[in-house]
């Protein structure tokens, strides 16, 4: 059992040896992204930047579904109120995601989407803005907004282009197509392919590997690479001389640089870990 379990109000997050899984809890709904699990996204956002002892992150969901997009059914509801439906409250509402979507890319632990069946419209949002994407033989991804007369949100205009080059972003985002699981590896969307039985396994071996990495290091890498596409390289090279400053004053670097001097293993070794 986990060390640590907190219940959302639509996911759970269970903590356990430094990594943390969240899961989306509405199978009835495909775990569709309501109002609610967008505040427990906030919720876990929080969670992780305070709890220091985590080094990574897994984001899933049960019943066979990752997330098949905005829930439909609370947009209509939430349109049939004037202080939720007007267009400024709505400009509001997608404004407000971005705040913790933003912070969820800029974690300082590695991000793993564990996707298993659709993973839609905002679900695929979801899924772009992690590090690394495993997904079930059985995953397929759609950029479905237009189905609905909406456009990509959630960050995709912006994440889409830079994981598969404009023009497939534009193919994906106008023609709503499903994308299976083979070709979104081949397009660089997917690192790895699982059989629906052994995902959620495969995702916690994967997750445990990055338990003894360096999470200041980890975080500062990840916060560069996010910026290098808008980033002039001059003022990025001034943002990597303040990250690597940062990095080496770490008691982490102070005590990797003693074991290699002292000839033993590199407490951080994916290859090894591998090969373990």
């Amino acid at each position: 059992m986990p060390a640590n379990l907190i219940q959302f109000r639509h996911a759970t997050l269970s903590i356990e040896d430094g990594v943390a899984e969240f899961t989306h809890q509405r199978p009835a709904a495909r775990n569709a992204l309501s109002l609610e699990l967008r505040a427990d996204y906030a919720d876990l956002v929080d969670t992780v930047e305070r709890e220091r002892d985590i080094r990574a992150l897994i984001l899933t969901g049960i019943g066979g579904s990752f997330c098949a997009g905005g829930d439909l059914k609370s947009m209509v509801e939430a349109r049939e109120r004037p202080e939720t439906g007007s267009p400024e409250a709505i400009r509001r509402r997608v404004l407000e995601a971005h705040g913790w979507m933003q912070r969820l890319r800029n974690l300082e632990v590695p991000v793993i989407a564990a996707v298993d069946g659709p993973a839609a419209g905002a679900g695929f949002s979801l899924a772009l803005a992690a590090d690394f994407v495993l997904a079930s033989s059985r995953a397929f991804f759609c950029m479905s907004f237009v189905k609905v007369g909406l456009v990509p949100d959630l960050g995709a205009a912006w994440l889409l282009p830079r994981a598969v080059g404009m023009a497939a972003a534009k193919e994906l985002a106008l023609t709503a197509r499903k994308l299976g699981v083979e070709e979104a590896k081949a397009l660089g969307i997917v690192h790895a392919i699982h059989s629906p039985e052994t995902l959620a396994l495969e995702a916690r071996s994967f997750a445990r590997r990055f338990v003894t990495s360096p999470r200041e290091a980890m975080g500062l890498a990840k916060r560069l690479l996010n910026q290098s596409f808008e980033t002039p390289y001059a003022p990025l090279a001034e943002l990597e001389c303040a990250a690597q400053a940062l990095a080496s004053s770490v008691p982490y670097h102070a005590e990797a640089i003693a074991a290699f001097l002292e000839g033993k293993p590199a407490r951080y070794d994916w290859d090894r870990q591998q090969r373990e």
